[in-house]
């Protein structure tokens, strides 16, 4: 979209000479933090400038955030402590594992973000795109089992990402002391000198699968095979979860299947969708930036149709086989002999004993590792008699089985990092989770327990819209509830009461999971219940 009037964002990127701006200058400054321009751009280097907020008043020092950029959230041994060394010497001691299958450390001072970044690469790291307005990371179907079909997601993931990565090497001048270009003659073929509207969401998996929540992302592709040979993908566009509390045009949207194309499309189709983006988003209202807002603008029919140009073909329509989350915590067998084990992490957070544990045995192991797209840590490749040890050992350090309404429910990092929350989330979710099942329980309910997310605010990092049963920060200590996704995040939640507090909370889990007892149909989930009582749920609960 051409706007007569750029965001200040736009302007920015424009004049940053590629993401550079005065980044060197600030890092080299005895300020304790980045200047207001030099916060923007630290996003596209994978860095947030935060406070605590707990500490307000106290004059805190500005602390950053780190998030790596690690496609399919797949881990080597060597990397994974890395992410543990650096967290120990330059964060506040503690990992946490994202819904988009990476890995984020919180609390680094300016003074230590070149060591930390520079120690992160020696492992082959990267934090380079992981945020800000451009393809982030990648993610990709779990394969605990070490299954040939989902293996073959390994190559593709890497590809997408690697294929949309900034060609700016301001990155490796800045922060690797690495060799500097002549910026004049540097070029970003295809993002231009603004890169994209807004952040943009790329997911991959195997058709049927449906851990990583395909429709909540920009952009998804869904593998179909022949044999264990990927032969071609469904394409889906536009999904999204963000949205802004008082604000009717910004909402959550699902993304819209394309149709299918054959494997040797995979790339031109992306690069066709990412361009659409590009060209036709919204530069001047950032809050209206995201592709959904494209296509639903102009529909997805009219949408096809611009891929298909741009990508010179059409989409097969085919019969889309039906979705499944297959769940991957606990002791799996793995093709070849070894097990995995799907460590369930609450909140993604590895800290204390759990963390110190974990440094033992995947080092003792040499494990290969796989962050889930629930916030969880897949350990691959353990050996038969090295079973019994490990899970004592993870025992010992406070692991716990995960019950089925705490295998998947998920919650933002929110206060008192993030400066966008309004609300608790990751800090209460134990507390929130803890009146819900006793409700379960006492109705009998606890093993179809509804898939659960919270967030701090509206812009549903947590993936709230397209689950069971969801809480999104409205005010402080008060939330909305929505309702009526699906188990397999194929359907959107709606609405249903505004400005609960948490203290309401078990009599409105009560009353909500006894009404479902009672008039749901045999083996009908959560979710589908109030899909189906839509709005007049709202009465039961009032």
């Amino acid at each position: 979209m051409t706007t007569s009037t750029e965001s200040a964002i736009e302007v920015l990127k424009r004049n940053s000479r590629h993401l550079r701006g005065t980044l060197a200058e600030d890092l080299a400054s005895p300020d304790l933090g980045f200047s207001k321009d030099g916060e923007h751009l630290l996003k596209l280097h994978g860095l947030y400038q935060q406070k605590d907020r707990d500490l307000r008043g106290q004059n805190p020092p500005p602390i950053l955030m780190l998030r790596g950029r690690i496609p399919g959230g797949r881990l080597t041994t060597a990397q994974y402590l890395a992410w543990d060394a650096v967290a120990d010497h330059y964060g506040d001691g503690s990992l946490r594992l994202t819904t988009r299958q990476s890995v984020e450390i919180h609390g680094v001072l300016k003074g230590d973000v070149k060591a930390t970044l520079q120690e992160l690469r020696a492992a082959l790291l990267t934090t380079q795109g992981a945020c800000g307005d451009v393809v982030r990371n990648v993610t990709q179907a779990p394969n605990p089992w070490g299954r040939a079909d989902l293996a073959a997601l390994n190559a593709v993931v890497t590809q997408v990402s690697d294929h949309f990565k900034a060609k700016s090497n301001a990155y490796s001048e800045i922060w690797l002391d690495g060799e500097k270009v002549d910026v004049a003659a540097e070029q970003e073929p295809f993002f231009g000198e603004t890169y994209l509207p807004r952040k943009f969401k790329i997911a991959v998996t195997k058709v049927g699968e449906n851990l990583i929540d395909l429709y909540t992302n920009d952009l998804g592709f869904a593998a179909t095979y022949t044999g264990d040979a990927i032969d071609g993908y469904f394409v889906f566009a536009g999904g999204g979860m963000g949205m802004t509390h008082g604000n009717a045009n910004t909402f959550p949207r699902l993304a819209d299947e394309l149709g299918w194309i054959p494997a040797a499309a995979l790339i031109p189709v992306a690069e066709a969708v990412v361009a659409s983006h590009r060209d036709l988003g919204n530069r001047s209202d950032r809050k209206l930036a995201r592709l959904k807002y494209v296509v639903a603008r102009l529909g997805v029919e009219a949408f096809r149709v611009e891929v298909e140009t741009r990508a010179g073909l059409t989409f097969e329509p085919r019969p889309l086989p039906p979705w499944k989350s297959t769940p991957i915590l606990g002791w799996l067998p793995q093709v070849g002999g070894t097990w995995a084990y799907g460590l369930h992490t609450p909140s993604g957070r590895i800290a204390g004993s759990l963390k110190k544990a974990l440094r033992a045995v995947i080092s003792n192991h040499r494990l290969a590792l796989q962050v889930s797209p629930d916030q969880d840590l897949v350990l691959l490749g353990i050996q038969q008699n090295d079973r019994e040890a490990i899970s004592a050992l993870l025992e010992a350090a406070g692991a716990k089985t995960a019950d089925a309404l705490s295998a998947r429910a998920l919650a933002c990092v929110a206060l008192p990092l993030c400066s966008l929350a309004i609300a608790e989330a990751e800090r209460s979710l134990p507390g929130i989770l803890a009146p819900l099942r006793a409700a379960l329980i006492r109705h009998d309910r606890l093993d179809q327990a509804p898939v659960f997310r919270l967030t701090g605010c509206a812009n549903g990092c947590a993936r709230p819209y397209a689950s069971e049963l969801a809480l999104v920060g409205q005010s402080s200590g008060k939330y909305i509830l929505f309702v009526g996704g699906n188990s397999e995040g194929t359907r959107l939640a709606f609405p249903v009461q505004e400005k609960i507090a948490i203290e309401d909370l078990p009599v409105l889990f009560e009353t909500l999971v006894a009404a479902w007892a009672a008039k749901g149909t045999p083996g009908e989930r959560f979710g589908d219940w109030a899909f189906r009582m839509g709005k007049a749920l709202a009465g039961t609960i009032a």
